[in-house]
């Protein structure tokens, strides 16, 4: 994420509030870490490379940055060798948990509407 993107939260030039949730939570990856952490709890990297294996490392670890700055996700990491780094969400990333779950579904109700069903 460029970096003019992740600064932006702090600025004051939105038109409504809501600007703000679509930012922190724009990127492939985001909502989908976001929706495991809130749904599964505490996950260590490598779990969730296993639950995204679409995601590479590279970009599942800069979303996971920045949504710790942005202070969605607390990071973990356990002095041992190899290190363990685990990541929850913090209180206010708990938040997003039940907005999520309305979304997945209304997605489901749009689906069944359209005749599309679910995987």
């Amino acid at each position: 994420m460029p970096e003019d993107r992740t600064h932006k939260v702090s600025c004051s030039s939105y038109v409504n509030e809501v600007e703000i949730a679509f930012e922190i939570l724009a990127g492939k990856w985001i909502p989908l870490i976001v929706w495991t952490l809130s749904t599964e709890g505490t996950k260590r990297f490598g779990e969730l490379r296993k639950l995204m294996p679409s995601a590479t490392q590279k970009m599942l670890t800069q979303q996971l940055r920045a949504l710790e700055k942005h202070g969605i996700v607390r990071r973990k990491i356990y002095p041992e060798v190899p290190p363990i780094v685990e990541y929850s969400l913090t209180d206010i990333g708990e938040k997003l948990g039940p907005i999520l779950k309305d979304l997945n579904a209304w997605s489901t109700e749009y689906l069944a509407d359209r005749g599309s069903g679910t995987k």
